[in-house]
């Protein structure tokens, strides 16, 4: 916790790099794959259309849609030549359905740096010069950037800060720059990274059957020894997720039991130590007294303080951080639930098929 209070706030900026020149843009190919993206697709690839940048191609792959995703990419690609859109009838034996869509867009893509992004994201207009300034100022070749996800309702302000100070004191994005360190990092909203590096690394092919495949392509990266780096990019890179916490459990079902190795003793770990870090300090505060109080008090604060920060970060009243014994519990039944449906149902459902967890097991890296 004393890290994240260290890190957070030292953190680069994407919004503070100065934006390159059109003569100092390379070739840039943003790459996703949708799969019945009709809702949200539209006004995300309005966004990636109007982008303020020389030399950059769209790739859309459509995996297996079976609503109007596919006719909103041929229009689109009609009208404006930078967007390619790539249909994917039959989904290959050994191959999620995102990572295969994510390699065919890569085998139909020409730039010299990649962008690996979702259909739902939304970028702004100068986003891909300070990005590319960013990785070349730093000398990465692989950039993360953390966006904003927009949060309507109470429980998602509750919940979303909650997971994401979480996942930040996990992943340490803050350390992930040192050569030194193992720790990588890679959210699927953006990734930035240099063609040669993807290629070096092993591309897609290597995350075949991986869930978490946007994290582990920052491993696959780091292992490979390309230079990494994460940096903020507040509302230049936003996104509505899961409409309301109901959805969120829903939709995060196939990934809490996969980000823990789809090891039982590690997800019940973590349950463990989020009920005795968030939960049980508040739940002993009116039975102790004298030090123990004291303790229980400072065990009870420190949370909330870190809690207040991350909700500063994304635009939330800091009193939702009061509630992170609520947010710990929410988090405790995303594990449990992904836990038990995947193991009840020996793998997972995902883009409307169901993959063994043998072979997930077997495929991760």
């Amino acid at each position: 916790m004393v890290d994240l209070a260290y890190g957070v706030p030292k953190g680069l900026s994407v919004n503070r790099t100065p934006p390159l020149a059109d003569a100092a843009c390379p070739s840039v190919s943003i790459l996703f794959t949708a799969r019945d993206e009709a809702e949200k697709l539209p006004a995300a690839l309005a966004t990636l259309l109007a982008l303020d940048y020389p030399r950059y191609e769209i790739v859309a792959v459509d995996d297996r849609s079976a609503d109007s995703t596919p006719s909103i990419l041929q229009a689109a690609a009609q009208k404006n030549p930078r967007l390619k859109a790539v249909r994917v009838n039959e989904l290959p034996a050994g191959w999620l359905g995102k990572p295969h869509g994510l390699q065919q867009a890569y085998e139909h893509s020409t730039g010299e740096w990649l962008i690996f992004t979702d259909a739902d994201v939304h970028f702004a207009p100068d986003l891909l010069r300070r990005a590319l300034a960013l990785a070349q100022q730093q000398k990465w070749d692989h950039l993360t950037l953390l966006g904003e996800v927009e949060m309507r309702t109470p429980g998602e302000r509750v919940v979303l800060p909650f997971l994401a100070m979480n996942i930040l004191m996990a992943v340490k994005p803050w350390r992930v720059s040192n050569p030194r360190s193992r720790l990588y990092a890679g959210v699927g909203s953006f990734q930035l990274v240099r063609r040669t590096a993807y290629e070096k690394a092993g591309t897609h092919r290597r995350l075949a059957m991986e869930v978490v495949d946007d994290m582990k392509l920052g491993k696959i990266l780091k292992q490979s020894g390309a230079p990494s780096g994460v940096a903020k990019a507040e509302k230049s890179v936003h996104l509505r997720w899961h409409d309301g916490v109901p959805n969120i459990i829903r939709g995060t079902t196939k990934n809490f039991f996969a980000a823990a190795q789809f090891k039982l003793w590690f997800a019940i770990l973590n349950v463990v130590a989020l009920f005795l870090c968030y939960v049980f300090p508040w739940l002993a505060l009116p039975f102790v007294h004298g030090w123990p109080l004291a303790f229980a008090i400072i065990a009870v604060a420190i949370p909330v303080a870190l809690e207040a920060g991350v909700d500063f970060q994304f635009g939330v009243s800091p009193l939702y951080a009061l509630t992170s014994p609520l947010g710990a519990l929410a988090f405790s039944w995303m594990i449990l639930r992904s836990t038990v449906v995947t193991l009840r149902q020996g793998g997972i459902y995902w883009r409307g098929t169901f993959y063994a967890l043998e072979d997930l097991r077997r495929g991760l890296v």
